[in-house]
């Protein structure tokens, strides 16, 4: 009898430890991110997913290294900067051109800007939805609903992550400081020729 005691206890306490660390890993696996954690996953994606590239303008130093211009981080095409004269003839159809801090582009769909991803309302991303966010991730139009999105965006890469990956991205882009940028309209490839050669 006291044998038996002892298996049924013993079966207990195994089972309770079981139960318990079952628990805790189901708890652990489901427990929603915190905001503060939603934004540094997605300062990390956003940082590492070379979101810089294009949307952060760029300063030069004196022995011609580029970097990023830490005041202007993802504000975009800067305003005040005019896209130097082209002549689109002197570019094979292979070729695109991108001007000194690769926030505008050149190609056969005409000159596009990176954007204002700051979460200025009047001119960055501040009017636009989690959910507006996503869907133009996934979808490839602005807004979700509008006009494609222009190369070099890599919008076919970013809809390949998760829900929680373009949330989090969201939520860090949100809690940037609001930079007043109006980046130009893109220019249409029957405009761009008269566009590029006007400047």
């Amino acid at each position: 009898m006291r044998k038996g005691y002892f298996i049924a206890v013993i079966s207990a306490i195994f089972f309770l430890v079981f139960f318990v660390q079952l628990g805790c890993s189901e708890e652990g696996s489901t427990k929603p991110k915190t905001q503060q954690e939603m934004i540094a996953l997605g300062k990390y994606l956003v940082h590492t997913s070379a979101c810089d590239d294009c949307h952060t303008p760029k300063i030069f130093t004196q022995d011609g290294r580029m970097m990023l211009d830490t005041t202007r981080i993802l504000s975009g095409h800067p305003q005040d900067q005019v896209v130097p004269p082209l002549d689109k003839s002197e570019l094979r159809m292979d070729w695109i051109a991108g001007n000194m801090g690769l926030t505008a582009w050149v190609g056969p769909w005409g000159v596009s800007y990176a954007a204002n991803l700051t979460p200025d309302k009047a001119t960055g991303i501040g009017a636009v939805t989690e959910e507006m966010f996503i869907k133009t991730m996934r979808d490839g139009k602005l807004k979700g609903v509008g006009r494609g999105l222009l190369p070099p965006m890599p919008w076919e890469v970013y809809r390949l992550k998760t829900d929680e990956d373009l949330k989090a991205m969201y939520a860090y882009l949100m809690s940037l400081k609001p930079i007043r940028n109006q980046v130009p309209l893109p220019v249409p490839p029957d405009k761009a020729d008269a566009f590029l050669a006007a400047k």
